[in-house]
């Protein structure tokens, strides 16, 4: 069995991911609508590559888009 590397991405990552800025994602957030940032240091955050994936996938869900 292999294991799935796990890989934090940062926010600049994460925007162009979800084509939301900054301001978009910190409200969706605050809203439960997206997933929430990991601490990664003091002044660091990151997201889990996965959980993102899982919201794209959700997001093409709900739009009826691919299957």
């Amino acid at each position: 069995m292999t294991e799935k590397t796990r890989r934090f991405l940062r926010l600049p990552e994460v925007k162009q991911a979800s084509g939301y800025g900054r301001t978009a994602i910190y409200a969706k957030i605050k809203t439960g609508e997206f997933p929430k940032p990991y601490p990664l240091g003091p002044r660091a955050v990151g997201w889990l590559d996965s959980e993102i994936s899982a919201w794209q996938d959700e997001r093409i869900k709900a739009t009826g888009g691919a299957k």
